[in-house]
């Protein structure tokens, strides 16, 4: 008959019980003048969790970007706007221009349906590239007021 190989530390003999070590814990708790909890105390009651700013101006973005994706579906035209805007962002900054002009620059050559699911996504990468989004100007005072009022703080 074959032995099944032992795992673990190697038995010295000496090792206590469960129950030993339970006991030895509570005894130096009590000897650093901690007491035991016996039943569980409510905390006091949490205010509801506040929206950040910035996740209110998150969600204004992202408002405004669907608005502008509506825009876009009915004048696909429009999308022309914003590669221009790039182009011209990309000239004023030289060779010094930041990875998001490249990074709309493709993405602006990409199926409609493609760009139109980005921005109007929630996600993390999509909320990072709102914040430099080549849509400037696509909605008029009147629109960017009414989300502005919705979304107030």
């Amino acid at each position: 008959m074959s032995k099944k190989p032992v795992r673990g530390r190697p038995p010295t003999g000496s090792a206590l019980s469960a129950a030993e070590r339970m006991r030895r814990l509570r005894e130096r708790k009590r000897a650093a003048g901690l007491k035991p909890v016996l039943t569980w105390v409510a905390a006091e009651p949490k205010a509801p969790p506040a929206y950040s700013s910035h996740r209110l101006l998150e969600a204004r973005s992202l408002a405004m970007h669907a608005l502008i994706a509506r825009k876009i579906e009915r004048d696909p035209k429009l999308l022309q706007v914003a590669r221009q805007n790039i182009e011209r962002w990309s000239a004023q900054r030289g060779d010094e221009r930041p990875a998001w002009l490249d990074e709309w620059r493709a993405l602006l050559n990409r199926p409609w349906q493609t760009i139109a699911a980005l921005i109007t996504d929630p996600s993390e990468n999509a909320a990072r590239l709102r914040q430099s989004s080549p849509f400037a100007g696509f909605l008029a005072p009147q629109e960017r007021r009414r989300i502005h009022e919705a979304f107030r703080a």
